[in-house]
């Protein structure tokens, strides 16, 4: 199938489907209908483009070679590896580092967030790029029609190298496949005591114990080293660069790529001068590299790890004790003590031997043991710690406190600092992809990483951001699925938030046509239909079969088989994009309403005296100018012959340029009445606020928040793109042991209360008058909001219920015949007698046990059950709770989780000092992008059937997923397996969205994706996207905590983890040596992001997390969007105390982040700590005292006020860059972090360090530990 023309324009941005100017003059489509959603990022330099991508191959520099050497060592038993290389140049000079070849927009973050500039002190330096130029790019162009452009290979660990016998024959990769990277160790990780070139070369065969060196090895893709080379018995001790001379070359020539045999395991070294370790450069491991070699042959070497010591006990004491004092520790997300989220580990997982020898460290009696300490004659920033032990959980060494017992230490093994590294990868990524990104045509370009700020520019493919695959690979087969257990799903977001130069999908209205699809298997229009018979039939890339084309929808083909209106096809070379649906999609066959809010506030004492009330009544009208917005609906086509359209002379349709469903990977349908339920239009939807008016809701001042803020927040609520004012309706309801309505009509003046007492038959007792919008009821909703505050100010009403107000919201909605969401706010377990009554079962000993089921499943299945009616009517449920004690969220969430809708929690509500956060998470609920009465199918091409869904919403049968509503900050997994062998070409997915737009119209959002089939395990490895797999693994092992003991979800998790990487170890490198550990390059992370799942409270919270905690932590991951998934996994850790801003509107730069480890935190410094849940400001106790009294207005930092845990607003430069820090972090999340400020060596500060997820934990093990029970899981699957 030839690949659809794109429309024609002469510059990028241009408003007629032009774009990003391409090769050859290809210019990517961009519709001209979409104003300023439409605006096109224009970077003010560039490097040289192919395909409107940057090119990213690079020439060597002159005189330079990359190579690593290798120590031989004899395989002791206990021995850790250690990584060691090098890449350097003429004179033992290392060439400077190389300036990357996209440039990041103008909207990004400073260069501090893209730039990928590391701490040297923190970050290994654990990749490079072989031959890199001193300045800037090569004019080489990299053809973007490769799935593997920008994907590096594989990362080997290494104890020793293969002999000679062994050694593989040294093939080499696809022409379209990049080179390897190679391992180098960082600069400050080297003593500075570096021995004389001339030193004569020590024995190939260490003393038993001694730590091994970690070597790298890089694949080439230049020539082919010869097989019968010998391997080279040259070593050198740790810190000894050997210096290798460069090749000489005829002046004029071309510089060639290092060969494979430059770059093989134990090739001797020329003589030379050392590397001193100051001239270690940045790696830069993301780029490309360009290739001549063979298609079709694997890579010759890979970076290595040594063999794994025999897992050991530790020695008696060697565990770290309690400190006195000390709160429950917990993990990632845990609340602090009182009611947090926290974490009971599984047993001791250390895997070393006792050590000869020991060392000590001074600290404060009861303070942790550390396990590591630095190693003689390095640098002092670069603290290299063991990573078989703990963390200090005191401090770091130089401040624990004089005259501390001396605490047994163990010696140094493996230094965690020169393990792959997520802040390394992440830098790399994001210096080497930000800018934009063109997803490809006829297949899937391989995606940057999800941390990294790119602009997707739509070739046909849809924006990773709304549709992403673990593999961009589709296998062959099951059995190498099978054999690999590498996951294959796709995470659909249909509705994610989008660069402000991104552009939406489209919308497409074929009017009474309605939305064009296959006759056989329903699939919709996409890009890679394959009109035939001169346009009057068009084949199915999902089923093979073939569709007559509709009269209306008929157009001529060119000589190249393309329609010649594709110009005004969106659907036809968009990956994206939305058709208008007919009746036929509409319930009933009915045209839906517009849909409704509804806000139920609790109106208990308990709301009242909280301050609940207050905020909501002062603040809700000033959210409700923002809800959500949509897009305007188009038409392209004439009421005569919509869709018909004439040809060019190269058989195109005329109108492409208005047809984005054929040329779009994603866009939007208005769908007709058949899309309709019922065959019935819908009307507009509406949001309907019930409140809580107990006395729990008023003493908390929970109601004073909400009713002072509320008008304010409805400015916000969404609307149509191109509308003025918001369509949606608005209800208001309180509650304590009635329902009260509120009757909002203009005509009235002023609002009438109706109270429902029978709460066992609940009814609405008005239909007309309830839900209204913002105009027609401005001066009663003001009034409303007034009195809700004094009318409930003296209840001592604390019994509340729950089950008959969503009944009661559910029935206003059917009544009105709308979708919509009901906003719950709600302070107390539901004890009253009326349905949906709970009792209380708070048990958290069974947390961490095999009987912790019994208290995280639902004690009753009415929220379940009412759930399922809710979203059959297209509603959903938001549930605010601000409880004081014990609520049962286990049993409370279904109606969230069920519905597609969102649950927050606020223990402990204070106005003063949660008002706020209650307010940022409001206001973005109501004006995030929403659709409502959602029904979501994955479809995929004959071969492959989709079979395994994980999120929150319901499904009646095995292909539909129905949601409520479904918001920007939600998405899904569906995994994807085989039902036969897939014939060689390109397997296709889509997923349609049926929803109600705010405008009240009936749309279908279609993504689409196209992937390459391979049978090829190097190819499927090489394209493995870790941060889709993670995510995937996360929900996985989430729904297994349902049915598993935790213990057995955690050796799933690993047990899956060791069979992906044994299985690249076996396929993809067969005649290495069972010693080595060979981890490929796109999934060198994935031992650190398993260890950080079993590690986190959704999966292994034990008694030290309430049951609510642990519970509101599974429904979350459950709906977590990829972005916030890894985050929650691995928190972004950087320093603050250095950054300044001298006036209110200049932009921060963000420093470069350090791992999360304890050691890499110091006492000079301030540092962030944040996961997208809280946020923590660590001050250490050797900040300058300026810094202190600019900031907090303290006089030193042991006067810091701990308690309040904010930062004041002090006009000065430090104050602005940390308050400017905060806010940027916070922008654009699901949910407002919860600040807390911590001192060094403060009681909360273990708690902290649990966020700190390379550190060994109290039951679990470091990163480093895990890597190595990775490893020995690999050689037990292996042998």
């Amino acid at each position: 199938m030839l690949p659809p023309m794109p429309p024609v324009s002469a510059t990028f941005g241009q408003p007629a489907y032009g774009g990003v100017p391409q090769s050859k003059g290809q210019p990517f489509p961009q519709p001209q209908f979409l104003g300023e959603q439409n605006k096109a990022f224009v970077p003010t330099a560039g490097p040289p483009m192919q395909n409107g991508q940057p090119s990213q191959f690079v020439h060597p520099p002159a005189g330079s070679t990359s190579y690593a050497q290798q120590t031989s060592v004899a395989n002791a038993a206990g021995a850790p590896p250690v990584f060691r290389g090098s890449l350097v140049n003429e004179a033992g000079k290392v060439p400077p580092p190389t300036a990357h070849a996209t440039h990041p927009p103008s909207a990004f973050p400073p260069p501090g967030v893209c730039s990928g500039s590391m701490n040297a002190a923190a970050v290994p330096q654990n990749t490079f790029l072989p031959g890199a130029p001193p300045g800037g790019n090569s004019d080489v162009s990299q053809p973007t029609g490769s799935t593997y452009g920008n994907v590096p290979p594989a990362t080997v660990i290494a104890n020793r190298p293969p002999p000679k016998d062994t050694m593989p024959a040294a093939p080499t990769l696809p022409s379209c496949l990049p080179s390897s990277t190679a391992q180098s160790l960082p600069s400050d990780s080297v003593p500075s005591s570096t021995v004389p070139a001339s030193q004569p070369d020590p024995p190939s065969t260490l003393p038993n114990g001694q730590p091994p060196v970690l070597s790298n090895v890089c694949s080439g893709t230049g020539p082919v080293a010869p097989a019968a080379l010998p391997p080279s018995t040259h070593s050198f001790p740790l810190g000894v660069m050997p210096n290798v001379q460069p090749m000489q070359q005829p002046a004029g020539l071309p510089r060639p790529m290092p060969s494979a045999a430059s770059m093989m395991p134990n090739m001797p070294p020329s003589p030379g001068n050392i590397v001193p370790p100051s001239q270690m450069i940045q790696p830069n491991a993301g780029r490309p590299m360009p290739t001549n070699a063979i298609p079709g042959m694997t890579p010759v070497a890979r970076n290595m790890i040594s063999g794994q010591p025999p897992m050991m006990p530790l020695p008696s004491g060697a565990l770290p004790p309690g400190v006195p004092g000390m709160p429950p520790t917990a993990g990632i997300g845990m609340m602090p003590p009182g009611g947090g989220i926290g974490n009971t580990m599984p047993p001791n997982m250390m895997g070393y031997p006792p050590a000869t020898g020991t060392e000590y460290m001074d600290g404060p009696p009861g303070a942790a043991q550390t396990m590591g300490m630095q190693s003689a004659g390095s640098a002092p920033n670069a603290m290299l710690h063991v990573p078989g032990g703990a963390p200090p959980m005191g401090g770091p060494p130089n401040m624990m406190g004089p005259g501390a017992p001396a605490v047994p230490q163990q010696k140094p093994r493996l230094d965690p600092n020169l393990m792959p590294s997520a802040v390394q990868v992440i830098d790399e990524d994001r210096s080497t992809r930000s800018g934009p990104f063109p997803t490809g045509y006829p297949t899937a370009e391989f995606p940057p990483l999800t941390t990294t700020e790119y602009i997707a520019q739509d070739q046909g493919n849809c924006n990773p951001k709304f549709m992403r695959t673990t593999l961009y690979v589709a296998p062959a087969s099951s059995d190498i699925l099978k054999n690999s257990q590498l996951p294959f799903t796709v995470a659909v977001a249909p509705f994610a938030p989008l660069h402000p130069n991104e552009m939406r999908p489209p919308v497409v209205d074929l009017l009474d046509l309605g939305p064009v699809r296959c006759h056989r298997c329903k699939a919709y229009m996409c890009p890679f239909m394959e009109f035939q018979d001169g346009g009057r039939r068009f084949k199915c890339p999902f089923c093979l079969a073939s569709t007559t084309v509709e009269e209306p929808y008929f157009a001529h083909l060119d000589h190249n088989g393309r329609r010649t209106d594709i110009q005004q096809r969106p659907e036809q070379y968009l990956g994206s994009y939305e058709f208008v649906a007919t009746k036929p999609y509409c319930k009933n066959g009915v045209r839906p309403k517009e849909p409704a809010f509804i806000f139920m506030l609790d109106v208990s004492y308990t709301a009242v005296h909280c301050g609940l009330v207050s905020v909501f009544c002062r603040n809700i009208r000033r959210l409700l100018d923002d809800l959500p917005s949509g897009v305007t609906d188009l038409s392209f086509e004439t009421v005569e012959e919509p869709y018909f359209a004439h040809l060019d002379h190269n058989g195109r349709r005329t109108d492409i340029q208005q047809r984005p469903e054929q040329y779009l990977g994603s866009y939007e349908f208005v769908a007709t009445k058949p899309y309709c339920k019922n065959g019935v239009r819908p009307k507009e939807p509406a949001f309907i606020f019930m409140l809580d008016v107990s006395y729990t809701a008023v003493h908390c001042g929970l109601v004073s928040v909400f009713c002072r803020n509320i008008r304010r927040l409805l400015d916000d609520l969404p609307r149509d793109i191109g509308e003025q004012k918001s369509s949606l309706r608005v209800g208001f309801a309180t509650y304590d042991q009635t329902i009260h309505f509120y009757n909002l009509k203009s005509a009235m003046g002023q609002p009438q209360m109706l109270v429902v007492g029978d709460v066992n038959e609940v009814f609405v007792p008005l239909v007309d008058g309830f839900l209204v919008t913002l105009d027609e009821a401005e001066v009663a909703i003001q009034s409303l909001l007034t009195e809700i505050e004094t009318m409930f100010a003296e209840t001592r009403i604390t019994e509340t219920m729950l089950g008959p107000v969503i009944e009661a919201g559910l029935d206003a909605l059917k009544c009105a015949d709308r979708a919509g969401k009901l906003f719950i706010f709600h302070t107390n377990l539901p004890i009253m007698e009326a349905p949906g009554k709970l009792k209380n079962r708070d048990d958290r000993k069974l947390l961490g046990t095999d009987k912790e089921r019994g208290v995280l499943t639902p004690a009753i299945d009415y929220y379940s059950r009412l759930g399922e009616e809710c979203v059959k009517s297209g509603c959903a449920v938001d549930l605010f709770l601000f409880p004081n004690s014990f609520v049962d969220v286990a049993s409370l969430s279904p109606i969230c989780t069920t519905t597609g809708g969102s649950l927050y929690k606020y223990h402990y509500f204070e106005m003063q000092k949660d008002g706020e956060r209650f307010l940022a998470d409001l206001t973005h609920d109501i004006s995030r992008e929403i659709a409502f009465d959602v029904m979501m199918r994955v479809r995929t091409s004959t071969g492959l059937r989709p079979t395994g869904f994980f999120g929150n919403f319901f499904m009646d049968n095995s292909t539909d997923m129905e949601f409520g509503v479904i918001d920007s900050d939600k998405a899904v997994h569906v995994e994807i397996r085989h039902d036969d062998r897939l014939p060689e070409g390109d397997a296709y997915i889509q997923s349609a969205s049926l929803f109600t737009s705010c405008s009240g119209q009936r749309r279908l959002r279609i993504h689409n994706m196209a992937l390459p089939v391979s049978s090829d395990y190097n190819q499927l490895y090489r394209v493995a996207d870790s941060h889709c797999l993670v995510s995937f693994l996360f929900k996985q092992a989430e729904s297994m905590v349902h049915e598993k003991a935790p213990k057995d979800v955690r050796e799933a998790v690993t047990s899956r983890c060791a069979q992906m990487l044994a299985t690249y170890r076996e396929k993809c490198s067969e005649q290495a040596p069972l010693g080595q550990l060979i981890l490929p390059e796109c999934l060198k992370l994935l031992p650190l992001y398993g260890s950080c799942i079993i590690r986190n409270d959704a999966i292994s919270g034990g008694s030290d997390v309430t049951v609510d905690d642990r519970a509101w932590m599974m429904q979350l991951v459950a709906s977590l969007r990829i972005e916030e998934t890894m985050l929650m996994l691995y928190p972004n850790v950087f320093p603050i105390s250095d950054l300044q801003l001298d006036q209110p509107t200049d932009e921060v730069a963000f420093p470069a982040s350090v791992r999360a480890s304890y050691e890499n935190l110091s006492s000079e410094k301030a540092y962030l700590i944040y996961n997208g849940l809280m946020m923590f400001v660590w001050v250490g106790l050797g900040v300058a005292q300026q810094w202190v009294q600019d900031v907090f207005n303290a006089n030193s930092v042991t006067q810091l006020n701990t308690e309040n845990h904010c930062v004041p607003e002090r006009d000065n430069a430090y104050s602005r860059a940390v308050r400017r820090v905060l806010d940027r972090v916070n922008y654009g999340k699901a949910r407002r972090m919860k600040l807390f400020v911590i001192r060094q060596q403060d009681a909360l500060e273990a708690w902290m360090k649990r966020f700190l997820v390379e550190d060994r934990s109290s039951s679990m093990p470091s990163y480093v530990d895990y890597l190595c029970n990775i490893h020995r899981e690999i050689r037990g699957l292996l042998s």
